[in-house]
C-alpha cells in the first residue's frame, strides 16, 4: 500500500535558516558560515545522511527480534563527500553528493556470519537507504505565484 509523506518547508529570518515541518515535528536546517549560513543546524545534506543512519537504526531495531538477533547496541557512522564548488554555481560540477559511506557498529552474541546477515538485511530494508541507491522520481508539481 503506498502512502503519501508529506513536509513542508519555509525559510526562517536570518541567514540561511530552513525549517521542515512534518506531522507536529519541526526541523531546522541551516549551512555552516563559509556557505552563508550561521551554523546553527545541520544542513539539508547532513540532514539527508542523518536520515540514512536513523533509518537504519531504525530498522535493525524493528527486526531483530524477529531475525532472532539479540541487539544490544546498534549505530551507524555515516559520511559523504560532495563538492561545494557545485552549490556555488561552478560548471560542471555535481550539487549533490558524490559517494557515501557508512560504518555499521553492532554489539550482539549473535555468530559472525548471522550477524553480517542481519545488517545486510537492515542495509536492504532501508526505505532511505533504497531511496537513495535507486533512481526516484521527482517531479515538480506546481509553481504557486503568491502576490
Amino acid at each position: 500500500m503506498i502512502e503519501t509523506l508529506k513536509t513542508t518547508v519555509c525559510k526562517l529570518d536570518g541567514g540561511m535558516k530552513a525549517q521542515a515541518t512534518v506531522r507536529e515535528f519541526t526541523i531546522n536546517m541551516d549551512e555552516p558560515q563559509e556557505l552563508g549560513g550561521s551554523n546553527t543546524a545541520a544542513n539539508p545534506v547532513e540532514t539527508l545522511l542523518a536520515a540514512l543512519g536513523g533509518c537504519q537504526v531504525i530498522a535493525a531495531y524493528s527486526f531483530a527480534k524477529s531475525f532472532g538477533i539479540n541487539l544490544e547496541e546498534f549505530r551507524v557512522e555515516v559520511e559523504g563527500d560532495i563538492d561545494t564548488d557545485g552549490f556555488k554555481g561552478k560548471a560542471g560540477v555535481r550539487t549533490g553528493l558524490c559517494e557515501v559511506r557508512f560504518k555499521i557498529f553492532i554489539k550482539t552474541d549473535a555468530p559472525q556470519e548471522k550477524a553480517e546477515e542481519f545488517v545486510t538485511f537492515v542495509e536492504n530494508i532501508c526505505p532511505v537507504g533504497d531511496s537513495l541507491k535507486n533512481t526516484v522520481t521527482l517531479n515538480c508539481t506546481d509553481i504557486v505565484i503568491e502576490r
